[in-house]
């Protein structure tokens, strides 16, 4: 390659993600490794003329390996799609921001001239992620302790708990909620919205386009067809008003005003522009920049603000130049708390404009790419409509104090 090669642009060429399963619900008995293959096999039916044995690599997200999905689940999910045994596959942890990650490293691939055609995405299965148990410290020991990996700490480091503490996911909302005074009302009041937007969403079918059902084989009857989120339910400021706050005495933090725990995956197809051209792809999308930032662990939930910050200052744009975000709602406080600190409303019509992580759920490793995914298609959507729709950004926070944040332009074709 030569080293004075331009940079190419990374397009998405199209996405495709598995309907998001409650905890516990019909996706529980979908090894994450099999869930990761779903989405995988959907493109892969979808462009049946592609060469796929042209794919670099695939980059997949996922943030707890430590069960089904602990031998490289990218590589075994590709296996187990049917791509050819030589793609090469690689699992990226970056936590909550790991889909959204992938998609960002592939997509430097692609401008450096490293790949040309690539798969990105993420899965994850927290409703089988498993316990574990650390090895004794002497022989003989019968202090084995058991941790639970679907979410948070485990084999904390002392010295790491002493200079920052390991606050748990909702006590680090509780944190923001207290330093930012975000209050209670405030944040059921946007947890009602994102269940509102995403029920008048699913009822206009404007996730359709972007799911693959999921059959669940099942002794003596029919396959259980899985084609809608599980997540979403009906309720009220009254009914969330109502729920307890377990996480501190006198918090606000509530089941009803956080994200889901929750089991998906979801796939994304790249392509440079040289491989539009050699492939015959069309492009949907292109990947404008990516950026990461840290924060003080304890509030981790405002990582999203100096990533959006970081990555509208690379693409050399202002927040007024985004026509649609996607904030993952980890919690209504941190959501909220981000959404002041950029100067926006709380209730903006472009920000989640389908609901989000409250009410469709947020399995970890899934979630980055799926903001993206919903993220094109709006876009798509609201042109259509004759809306200004060019600049998406999608931006999450992540467990131990960090933040992401993605920007894609729409397109119609390369440039």
């Amino acid at each position: 390659m030569s080293h004075n090669k331009p940079l190419q642009n990374a397009y998405i060429v199209d996405a495709v993600r598995t309907p998001v399963g409650r905890y516990g619900g019909a996706l529980a008995a979908v090894r994450a490794d099999d869930l990761g293959a779903i989405p995988i096999k959907a493109l892969k039916d979808r462009y049946p003329d592609l060469d796929w044995a042209a794919i670099d690599d695939v980059l997949y997200g996922c943030a707890n390996q430590a069960g089904e999905d602990n031998r490289d689940v990218a590589r075994m999910s590709l296996l187990l799609a049917g791509l050819p045994v030589d793609v090469p596959g690689a699992t990226i942890n970056r936590l909550c921001g790991s889909g959204m990650d992938a998609i960002g490293s592939a997509a430097r691939a692609l401008r450096t001239g490293e790949a040309e055609l690539m798969l990105a995405g993420g899965v994850e299965s927290m409703s089988r992620a498993p316990f574990v148990m650390g090895k004794a410290d002497s022989a003989f020991s019968r202090a084995a302790e058991i941790f639970d990996t679907t979410i948070g700490w485990r084999f904390v480091n002392p010295l790491l708990k002493k200079q920052y503490g390991v606050d748990s996911m909702p006590e680090t909302a509780e944190n923001v909620a207290a330093d930012f005074k975000i209050s209670r009302a405030d944040q059921d009041a946007f947890a009602l919205r994102s269940q509102q937007r995403t029920a008048a969403a699913q009822q206009a079918g404007r996730f359709n386009c972007e799911i693959v059902p999921v059959s669940i084989p099942r002794r003596k009857q029919d396959p259980l067809v899985v084609d809608t989120d599980e997540h979403p339910r009906a309720t009220s400021l009254e009914k969330l008003a109502s729920l307890a706050t377990p996480f501190r005495e006198g918090g606000s933090v509530t089941a009803g005003n956080a994200s889901g725990v929750n089991d998906g995956a979801c796939a994304l197809l790249l392509a440079s522009g040289d491989a539009l051209k050699k492939h015959n792809l069309k492009p949907r999308a292109r990947v404008v920049a990516m950026a990461t930032a840290g924060v003080e662990p304890r509030i981790m939930g405002m990582g999203p603000a100096p990533a959006t910050r970081k990555v509208l200052k690379t693409a050399g744009l202002e927040l007024a130049d985004i026509d649609v975000i996607e904030l993952n709602e980890a919690f209504a406080a941190q959501a909220l708390a981000v959404l002041r600190d950029l100067g926006l409303p709380d209730d903006a019509e472009h920000v989640n404009p389908n609901g989000g992580a409250i009410a469709l759920g947020h399995p970890l490793g899934m979630s980055g790419a799926r903001l993206v995914t919903t993220a094109m298609n709006e876009l798509e959507l609201r042109h259509r409509q004759g809306q200004k729709a060019r600049y998406a950004l999608c931006t999450m926070c992540i467990g131990v104090g960090q933040g992401i944040a993605i920007i894609i332009e729409r397109v119609d074709s390369a440039d």
